[in-house]
């Protein structure tokens, strides 16, 4: 699984050209396309094209986050419009969402609840420099899966484990440290969710086509959220790629 993570980025001109790029870069001839590709545009953009069209319906289509309510929420995307508009997925609990815009726990909980059994929910879950450096990773993360407990989880539910220091950084774990990380979420959603889901993990964080295949050969990483480098059509196709070559081995 790889998805596509845009954030407050393009324009209908780039979307044209990150297409065109993306297709002359990606191997259609050894893809298996069994593998799940996302691509979270800025909801603005959800309808801009035909995803009917074969330089398009390669991708399953998600947002950034979605609200938890509909209504009186000037704003607000709810998960009856992502339904209306044929979403596949959602990212939500994202560490800038988390920072910039104040959300806690509860909040992304309700967000969870309201997307479970409908729409495919991606949660982002990390620790910053300081609780990394201080070795309380795994406390960070035990405390932002606590949203899971209780929960029966649809299949589709899918984390991706972010560290803040890592996103847009150029700096990334170890993979064997990944691993590891990884390993340690799956337990903790299997141990606390009500149907013992063992969940995909998606490693995130300054991911690009020159340390994609380090982590993908891990067992335990189900494939990554990639932000600044899915900017770039050919960049984003060539992980693709990697990830298609590497998972079939």
């Amino acid at each position: 699984m790889i998805i596509a993570n845009w954030k407050c980025n393009g324009s209908t001109e780039m979307i044209l050209s990150w297409f065109e790029a993306y297709n002359i870069e990606f191997d259609f001839e050894n893809y298996d396309f069994d593998i799940f590709i996302g691509l979270a545009l800025p909801s603005i953009y959800l309808n801009y094209f035909d995803r009917e069209d074969s330089q398009f319906n390669f991708a399953e289509w998600g947002v950034q986050d979605v609200d938890h309510a509909d209504g009186a929420r000037t704003g607000a995307i709810s998960v009856d419009m992502l339904i209306d508009m044929e979403c596949d997925f959602s990212i939500i609990g994202h560490s800038e969402r988390r920072q910039i815009f104040n959300e806690d726990n509860d909040l992304i909980k309700e967000k969870l609840k309201s997307l479970n059994n409908r729409i495919m929910p991606v949660l982002c879950i990390g620790e910053t420099k300081e609780e990394n450096d201080k070795g309380i990773t795994k406390d960070i993360l035990k405390n932002q899966l606590e949203i899971v407990n209780g929960l029966e989880l649809d299949e589709s539910f899918t984390i991706a484990y972010e560290p803040v220091w890592a996103i847009g950084s150029g700096l990334t774990p170890e993979p064997k440290d990944i691993n590891e990380i990884h390993k340690y979420i799956k337990d903790v959603v299997q141990s606390n969710s009500a149907n013992n889901l063992i969940p995909s993990v998606l490693y995130g964080g300054s991911v690009t086509d020159n340390n994609a295949e380090s982590f993908f050969k891990e067992e335990f990483v189900d494939g990554a959220l990639v932000g600044g480098a899915s900017l770039d059509g050919t960049t984003f196709a060539k992980i693709v790629n990697i990830f298609n070559s590497t998972k079939k081995t």
